[in-house]
């Protein structure tokens, strides 16, 4: 028996923190993993681990994941060879195809494709033989909003602006909660430290949320906001910045300001008060606070994303970091410059270039909003979706209204799953192909190095072996591309391996060939705790991709919306509002089937106000029916004091007692799905993006 020890970045969440495993080799037995530590090397993550990187091992020793293809065969499973699955796979969609349209086939990618790079590079080479413009993917119930703004602001969806947490000295978070998230459109590993070395060095947190979150928790100010009221709360900061003389003139080329500044001015924090439950008072002096700081930054992310005005909350944030002189500056908000620079190597993109069939909602980067998805399905006549491809997602417990998904799925003539379970989506699948899992894959973090607090770079080698006739998900993508296209009679360009393709990036890029770091895949193999490239610096204007070199601070969607939302009414005072919430030990559904995961206390419960149970006649512990547009769930009902009066919390993931899932230890530990509330008619009317938080609910004993 020996040991070997490995350095990698953990993929599980966007902090991508360097471990460090020890992997036990014996003769005749397959190399097992024995310990799973922070690497105190790391250049970016300085030692720092979470329990999910602990828990890879069960990831990687799951009884439950998949590990060769599966054909449905009435209601069970039988094992076959890649060479039947890939023939089975472009026979059935090619011929929907030919009698339907191109179109009948649709897509949905889910979050884990941007954490294995193999996705990133090669999914696209099958998919976009489909040449389907039903692409969906969790951009549309997560992020979408900040990439839109981006888009329409600064010429790129991928050109976004990440707080520089290490050196400012009042950062400003809504519907953020990092020290569950590990930060999120903000690579930040450690992000606790992080966050107290700006109160020790004098600055100060804010934190804007219904619910007193674990961040919210050690903010030096605390304010409960009425979901979906956030874009409220910004026009009132950004209404102060304006009319109080409290802005700076931006060194970055913009136009437009001018219109904002009129557009924005019926829009006091008088007037705003009512819509998001904060004093007028309060508003005024967080702008005053703001704009006296030295360094400040304001950071949204995905509370303010998943609600009625989730693109004007994005762009409304950064025009309050544009205006009072933090957007492209040391300790305000800035871009990062990755050495694999997807920003440099592709182009900006395209918005409404096309729409949904059903709802007419708009295309961003290729994809329609996934809160269209079910109806595509469910609504006959041409162009009606009758076959679906999933990529690592699981939407029935991910996007609004996952019973009408479910109902959906359940009436497709043919449906491929790339995945590694049967979860609540793939049990409706007619074939499974499973790849290697993470720890069998090399890795390049293209995403999360586009988002880093710092540029850093690193290569991560498999740690284990690949298992006899298995299969890299890249390899995956290539059989069926194979496959499909002998079947469609289309050529097929030849390609090269994802650690090919990087290292060209790298050679390429800024710290490349011409550079003093020289770049390769061999530079970054001489350096297994990661290589850091140094902070982050002003460069905004130089990368800006808008066709007149300048930042657009007005651009007429924004406008639009700004109107839509000055004539929207305030809630009822005693109307119950949903809202998400997250726990650093889940990051999505399938992390539920880890007993290092889910061990410990339940989370699975509706957290509600004391004063809003005994207004209900309702008790701590009891189990309580929640009722929205769409559906009712039950669940136990927890009483909390961190929930505002009128809000109650649900986490994401949840909802795993359905039949046919065969993930053990989630079905121990079931809950209810949020999605089975949320609503597929709410969503962000300039985007498409689901509106998940802020859903009107009834709640009653069950």
């Amino acid at each position: 028996m020996n040991k070997t020890l490995h350095h990698r970045a953990c993929h599980l969440c966007e902090a991508i923190c360097g471990l460090t495993l020890e992997i036990t080799h014996q003769p005749d037995v397959v190399p097992r993993i024995t310990s799973i530590k922070g690497d105190p090397e790391d250049r970016f993550s300085r030692g720092h681990i979470c329990p999910k990187a602990v828990a890879l091992q069960d990831i990687q020793n799951d009884p439950d994941r998949l590990r060769a293809p599966h054909k449905r065969v009435g209601d069970s499973w039988q094992a076959i060879s890649w060479e039947e699955a890939f023939e089975l796979a472009a026979q059935k969609l090619w011929a929907i195809q030919q009698a339907h349209g191109q179109n009948a086939v649709a897509v949905y990618q889910g979050n884990p494709s941007v954490h294995n790079y193999g996705l990133m590079t090669h999914s696209n080479y099958f998919l976009g033989l489909l040449k389907t413009r039903n692409r969906f993917s969790a951009t549309s119930v997560d992020q979408l909003p900040h990439h839109l703004t981006s888009y329409l602001m600064y010429g790129h969806g991928l050109l976004l602006p990440i707080p520089d947490i290490d050196n400012t000295a009042f950062m400003l978070i809504l519907g953020g909660n990092p020290l569950a998230s590990n930060g999120s459109i903000m690579t930040v590993p450690d992000v606790e430290k992080r966050l107290k070395a700006i109160q020790a060095r004098g600055g100060k947190l804010v934190v804007v949320d219904p619910r007193r979150s674990e961040t919210a928790a050690m903010a030096d100010q605390h304010l409960f906001i009425r979901p979906g009221g956030d874009a409220a709360l910004l026009c009132g900061l950004l209404n102060t910045l304006f009319a109080e003389g409290l802005t700076r003139q931006p060194s970055l080329p913009v136009e437009g300001l001018g219109e904002v500044q009129a557009a924005i001015a019926p829009f006091t924090p008088e007037a705003m008060s009512p819509l998001c439950g904060v004093q007028a008072q309060v508003i005024r002096q967080l702008a005053r606070d703001f704009a006296a700081a030295d360094k400040a930054v304001c950071y949204g992310r995905m509370g303010i994303s998943t609600q009625a005005f989730g693109t004007l909350c994005h762009w409304l944030v950064q025009l309050i970091n544009l205006v009072s002189g933090n957007l492209d500056r040391v300790g305000g908000a800035l871009c990062t410059e990755p050495a694999v620079d997807l920003v440099a190597s592709t182009s900006g993109g395209h918005f409404n270039a096309w729409q949904s069939r059903v709802s007419g909602l708009p295309e961003y980067g290729g994809e329609l909003p996934v809160a269209a998805l079910a109806e595509e399905m469910l609504v006959e006549g041409e162009g009606q979706v009758r076959a679906l491809v999933t990529v690592a997602g699981n939407p029935v417990l991910s996007t609004p209204n996952g019973r009408q998904l479910e109902r959906a799925l359940d009436g497709l003539e043919f449906m491929l799953s790339i995945d590694l379970y049967i979860n609540e989506t793939t049990r409706y699948a007619d074939l499974i192909l499973p790849s290697t899992s993470a720890l069998e894959n090399d890795h390049y973090d293209t995403t999360f190095n586009l988002l880093a607090v710092r540029n850093v770079s690193r290569f991560n080698r498999a740690v284990l072996p690949k298992p006899e006739g298995a299969l890299h998900d890249w390899e995956i993508f290539v059989g069926l591309a194979k496959a499909f296209a002998a079947r469609s009679n289309k050529p097929l360009k030849p390609t090269l391996a994802p650690a090919q393709m990087i290292d060209i990036g790298l050679r390429q890029g800024r710290y490349g060939e011409a550079s003093a770091f020289k770049l390769s895949l061999e530079t970054l193999d001489q350096h297994p705790h990661g290589i850091d490239l140094g902070p982050l610096q002003p460069n905004l204007a130089a990368r800006l991709k808008t066709p007149n070199q300048r930042i657009q601070a007005a651009p007429r969607e924004m406008l639009g919306d700004l109107q839509r939302f000055a004539g929207q009414q305030p809630l009822a005072a005693d109307q119950l509002l949903l809202i998400g919430r997250r726990h650093v030990r889940s990051n999505n559904s399938w992390m539920h089937n880890y007993h290092r995961l889910v061990k410990g206390k339940p989370r699975h419960q509706l957290l509600m106000h004391p004063d809003d149970l005994a207004g209900r006649h309702l008790q701590d512990g009891q189990r309580v029916r929640v009722s929205s547009r769409v559906g009712e769930i039950e669940v136990e009902v927890q009483a909390s004091s961190d929930m505002m009066p009128g809000v109650v919390s649900l986490p994401h993931g949840f909802g795993h007692a359905r039949a046919g899932v065969r993930l053990e230890i989630a079905q121990a530990h079931p809950g209810a799905s949020a999605n089975d509330l949320t609503d597929e008619r709410q969503f962000d009317a300039v985007s498409g993006n689901a509106a998940l938080n802020g859903v009107p609910v009834q709640v009653v004993a069950a």
